[in-house]
């Protein structure tokens, strides 16, 4: 008779799991509840086959789904996702100890994905452009993708032409591409050195393609309007291949929580600014100091915020806040902030602003581990944590995001 196991939960990166005996077994593409049975090698049953089906399970929205690694969870109903991403914050703030009010996850609509890195190599007879296979360098040439905002899909046949231009037989390159107000921007790194005629040529390719800029191996190439992003009332052309929040619902859910928390601040700081997503809207209502590790960032936020009407004034300052983090005197005039840090958090300025005045604090976080790690230090501090927005702007992968307010407690 076949073994079979219940899954029992999930874990981080999707995977369902179930204790045989008396260990943890990994099942990819299964879910909670469902009877399933397999070969089981070093922990892991690759190819599990389901047995009883929950009613939660789903037919998944691509055909690439399982063999390309940008989803791992489009068997999973929208519900059961929701649960799964607000689980995510819910239990790792548990962990530290730290209990709040976690507000109806937001999630970004399907066809929304406005900015996307893909890889991409020749073939014998063309190209292919796509993300790698679940757990190999085999590229997925993509047919369809139901994340993507579908000016990007019709970009692929370019994308493949810029390939065949950009690598040889044995390379592999990575085109961004990211959709702005007046067509695709794309920048192609790690390619080959293009001859001064093939140069030329890119003016014409942009102009037949609708793109507003491409960039090669970190320099401008050709542009044909400006790529601009709309942040709050100015327009902001960001530098190529800079950050910018996944989906245009996504970035408003977190904007517009930080305007909520920081609403009555007259002087307000913004920590790892970016090219503006929360200056600018934040710049309203309030003065606004924008401090970002990369200048040319800052250059295009000020370019912006001149563009723009009826905004208070806004000022920047290049600065590495991981080996520099803005000090006590220097935060005392402020009394709102909203940070923005990488993955890895802000550990020595979280350290910092739980020692200071600051009333109000929107600290937005792509990484529950290294939020709820700077939260405890700000509660320790003296700091209320009054809620969390989850927002989820990946559909279908274990990527999760939050913005959350602090108001200062202590007298």
């Amino acid at each position: 008779m076949t073994e079979t196991y219940e899954i029992e939960r999930l874990r981080w990166h999707g995977d369902g799991v179930a204790s045989v005996r008396n260990e943890d077994v990994f099942f990819p593409f299964t879910l909670p509840g469902e009877i399933v049975a397999g070969d089981i090698e070093h922990g892991i049953c690759e190819a599990p086959r389901i047995v009883e089906p929950v009613s939660d399970r789903v037919k998944p929205a691509c055909r690439h789904f399982k063999k390309c690694g940008g989803c791992v969870m489009q068997h999973a109903s929208d519900d059961l996702m929701a649960d799964w991403k607000t689980r995510m914050v819910s239990d790792t703030l548990a962990l530290n100890h730290i209990n709040t009010e976690l507000r109806p996850i937001h999630v970004s609509p399907t066809h929304s994905r406005r900015r996307a890195v893909f890889s991409a190599q020749r073939t014998k007879k063309s190209a292919e452009v796509g993300f790698h296979k679940r757990g190999s360098d085999i590229i997925i040439d993509l047919l369809e993708c139901p994340l993507m905002h579908p000016a990007i899909m019709a970009g692929f046949d370019a994308y493949r032409e810029l390939a065949k231009l950009g690598c040889s037989r044995k390379t592999e390159i990575r085109i961004g591409v990211t959709v702005t107000e007046n067509g695709l921007d794309v920048d192609v790194v790690d390619a080959k050195e293009l001859e001064v005629k093939q140069t030329e040529t890119l003016a014409r390719f942009a102009a037949e393609n609708g793109f507003a800029r491409i960039a090669w191996n970190g320099e401008v190439l050709a542009q044909l309007t400006p790529p601009t992003q709309k942040f709050g009332t100015a327009h902001v052309i960001p530098p190529s291949g800079s950050f910018l929040q996944a989906t245009k619902e996504g970035e408003e859910a977190l904007v517009s929580a930080s305007l909520e928390t920081l609403d009555g601040c007259k002087r307000v700081i913004d920590l790892f600014s970016g090219s503006g997503t929360f200056s600018l809207p934040l710049a309203k209502h309030a003065e606004v100091h924008a401090v970002e590790t990369l200048p040319e960032m800052l250059e295009a936020l000020e370019s912006g915020w001149r563009k723009a009407t009826d905004l208070k004034a806004v000022t920047t300052e290049a600065r590495d806040l991981f080996y520099r983090p803005l000090m006590l005197d220097e935060l005392k005039k402020f009394d709102g902030v909203v940070i923005d840090p990488p993955r890895a958090g802000a550990l020595e300025q979280t350290r910092i602003l739980a020692q200071s005045d600051i009333g109000k604090i929107s600290f937005v976080s792509c990484n529950p581990a290294t939020f709820a790690r700077d939260a405890k230090i700000l509660i320790n501090g003296g700091y209320t944590l009054d809620w969390v927005q989850v927002v989820d702007q990946f559909r279908w992968s274990a990527h999760v995001e939050l913005v959350a307010q602090f108001t200062l407690a202590r007298g």
